[in-house]
């Protein structure tokens, strides 16, 4: 289940905006083209696991304070959804 992980952890860190609108849509969270971009920005090149509880909440944070609260909340949510998958 490691390798799991660690392929979805690589693809949250090396996102682009487009793959993560691609996300958004396939599971109906809505995000725009300029969060996408501004998400994007913010996780490239961080060594970010989702699948730890702390890590998560730092980074959603990270994420409400450039793109706001509610992109942040779907963002979770998109994570959420990978980190099940």
């Amino acid at each position: 289940m490691k390798i799991f992980e660690n392929i979805i952890n690589h693809k949250i860190n090396t996102i682009t905006a487009e793959e993560l609108m691609k996300y958004a849509n396939q599971f109906n969270i809505s995000v725009t083209r300029g969060q996408a971009r501004k998400i994007a920005e913010y996780l490239k090149g961080r060594n970010v696991n989702i699948f730890d509880d702390r890590e998560r909440s730092k980074l959603i944070r990270e994420i409400a304070k450039a793109a706001g609260p509610q992109t942040a909340r779907e963002v979770n949510k998109l994570f959420t959804e990978l980190a099940k998958s």
